[in-house]
């Protein structure tokens, strides 16, 4: 029986996430569901072994994955919520009682629909609390009820977050903006933070390269660290006389640090890769050995496996990488987390 998921990358992504997939599973098939971004993933691996060669050497362009257990036509009306309704209240033995479940809807983009996403989520979780006595969640969820509305079909799966790769839908991150805020950058660093597992109250001081206007120093700041910031630039106003920071307004490479003296090193630049790496790679001896390296690097040549090669080289050995991962919140570029060898 062949094996059904759906996939999801950042717009115009699609084709390295499968490049990346088809490494891992050989034979695999796609069907596009919406240009450079959604697919569906064929294949005669089983869902136990699909889902453990995705979550055991995650690709870097794989955003979200859901499995694909049932589908259904569907023509776009209020209709299609009563058929729904009916396939729900028939289920049974899919769910333990007492579990948390989190309905998450999204639909294809540009295809008008009578009703909204969180029409099929409302329409959805009274059922599930009456029928079933499940908790119906945002977040905290044991399991996830995954719905992608296509065109003509609705495609359902029910899943483990982790097996998802995201517990967000469709691993569309969405951070609420603050008061005072200073860059939406900021969610870039709070997305790695969270994806890759950091702690960042077990880091004392942190190194930030190319900080301005503030965005990453910001956040490291809420979180209690020492920040040393390095830019020509200007910082926000609202960083300035923040007592547990000290800007640089200079080059990085103008710029003399003792050795081991940051156990955390973040970059978010604009350079090109190679500018970026050289400058990061002068700075490295400022990292204590097993600190931790946040860094992004801008894909401009159509080659981002090879950038991350070519970017590697250049520390020589004295970083090692935990993950690369294209974050919701990157663009045109990918966020690698290192750590000091």
């Amino acid at each position: 029986m062949t094996t059904r998921l759906i996939g999801t990358t950042n717009h115009g992504f699609a084709q390295y996430a499968q490049e990346e997939i088809r490494r891992l599973v050989p034979g695999v098939k796609f069907q596009v569901l919406e240009p450079g971004e959604v697919f569906l993933i064929h294949t005669d691996v089983s869902i136990e072994e699909m889902q453990g060669a995705l979550v055991g050497q995650e690709p870097i362009f794989l955003r979200h994955v859901q499995p694909v257990t049932q589908e259904m036509e569907i023509m776009r009306t209020r209709a299609d919520l009563e058929t729904l309704i009916a396939f729900v209240q028939g289920l049974s033995g899919v769910f333990a009682q007492g579990e948390k479940v989190a309905v998450q809807v999204r639909k294809a983009a540009g295809v008008k629909f009578e009703y909204t996403p969180y029409g099929v989520k409302e329409a959805i979780d009274p059922i599930l609390m009456q029928e079933f006595g499940i908790e119906p969640v945002v977040r905290g969820e044991d399991r996830v009820i995954s719905i992608y509305l296509g065109k003509e079909v609705l495609y359902w799966g029910v899943s483990r977050p982790q097996d998802n790769l995201s517990d967000w839908s469709g691993g569309a991150v969405r951070y609420k903006q603050e008061e005072g805020q200073v860059s939406r950058a900021k969610f870039k660093l709070l997305e790695a933070v969270e994806r890759f597992g950091l702690d960042l109250s077990t880091y004392e001081r942190a190194l930030d390269i190319g900080a301005a206007p503030g965005g990453w120093s910001s956040l490291l700041l809420e979180r209690g660290l020492e920040v040393t910031a390095v830019d020509p630039g200007d910082m926000h106003p609202e960083l300035v006389h923040h007592p547990n920071l000290v800007h640089h307004k200079k080059n990085a490479a103008e710029v003399k640090f003792e050795e081991d003296a940051f156990d955390l090193l973040v970059c978010d630049m604009s350079w090109s890769p190679k500018q970026m790496s050289k400058l990061v790679a002068d700075l490295l001896h400022t990292l204590k050995p097993a600190g931790t390296a946040i860094i992004t690097v801008k894909l401009m040549h159509g080659k981002p496996f090879q950038t991350v090669k070519e970017t590697m080289a250049t520390f020589d050995g004295k970083l090692e990488l935990i993950q690369a991962k294209q974050l919701f919140h990157n663009r045109e570029e990918l966020t690698l987390h290192l750590r000091k060898i």
